[in-house]
């Protein structure tokens, strides 16, 4: 029993190392969007062990509790800390190469009064169709770049958009980009953002380039915020990389950074995970983040609401 106590503890630790360190390496990045998970489980080998009296592995694993249950459980400790300045609605959408239910997004962007909306793996398709089920008279402003297959990128808004363009990623995602012209408030940068994914050991440099190419946080200029597929949960350091730059992740500061938005939503038999985020500037206030199915894609779509200075 004692090999037993010490087999379940260790792994626990070299996790949490993995983790607070920032060593993901080759399948231990994907592995690692799983840290929430291993982070309940980690109890499991310290009450067995505790119960067994084995004080060796108990002491490994308490070590290895504390460090991912203290990384993981904030993502659902928050709440609104929104200001009275101008609201702006911000949502992200992952399409699937244009399989999405295009109505059922226009519906949450008129249900919802959608300010923003960032889409990924856009296609010329889905640009017709979201424009037939009525989003050319909801959100007539866009710097769009529709492609056939999952490269594609569009945003969309109901305020004017200027300084629009389109970034390429060397992963082959595109990513469009523009600054909101928000009434009564300050103008952020938003960017619709969807980097390589690690899905093969060959796109983990890709993955990782991607990712450090993202626009940084300006604490002293312009508002940004980045609404997208990000391929990473906050539990990957390249991510936090850019979050320390100066954003914060909307989900995280709410309440609601446990939510998973990929995985098992189109049929796949995969614990949920959540890569979707709006990360925005430390000056711009939460109010919310709600998570939202959208048939026949593999992700759910995110909305933060947020208040501008």
């Amino acid at each position: 029993m004692t090999v037993v106590c010490w087999a379940l503890a260790a792994p626990g630790l070299l996790w949490a190392a993995v983790r607070l360190f920032g060593l993901e390496r080759g399948p231990l990045v994907q592995l690692l969007a799983f840290t929430p998970y291993v982070a309940g489980w980690s109890l499991v080998p310290l009450a067995l062990a505790l119960a067994l009296r084995r004080w060796g592995p108990a002491s490994v694993a308490a070590v290895a509790a504390i460090a991912l249950i203290g990384v993981v459980v904030p993502r659902a400790v928050g709440g609104s800390d929104g200001t009275n300045g101008p609201a702006l609605r911000v949502l992200t959408a992952n399409l699937l190469a244009g399989a999405a239910d295009i109505p059922a997004l226009v519906a949450i962007v008129r249900e919802r009064a959608v300010d923003v909306l960032a889409v990924q793996e856009f296609t010329p398709d889905a640009a017709a169709e979201l424009d037939r089920h009525g989003l050319a008279e909801l959100m007539p402003h866009r710097c769009l770049n529709p492609i056939v297959g999952t490269e594609g990128s569009g945003l969309y808004s109901r305020h004017p958009l200027t300084d629009t363009g389109v970034r390429h990623n060397e992963g082959g995602f595109t990513q469009a980009y523009g600054t909101v012209r928000v009434p009564g408030g300050a103008h952020p940068v938003v960017e619709s953002v969807h980097p390589a994914a690690p899905y093969s050991l060959a796109m983990l440099g890709l993955w990782r380039t991607d990712l450090a190419g993202q626009s940084k946080a300006t604490p002293d200029g312009p508002l940004r915020i980045l609404a997208g597929d990000f391929n990473a949960t906050l539990d990957h350091a390249p991510l936090r990389d850019l979050l320390a730059s100066g954003y914060r992740d909307a989900a995280d500061a709410a309440g609601a950074g446990l939510t998973g938005t990929w995985g098992p939503y189109d049929g796949d038999r995969i614990p949920p995970v959540t890569i979707d985020h709006v990360l925005v500037d430390r000056r711009i206030g939460v109010r919310e983040v709600r998570v939202y199915p959208v048939p026949g894609s593999d992700h759910r779509a995110v909305l933060a609401e947020l208040t501008l200075p």
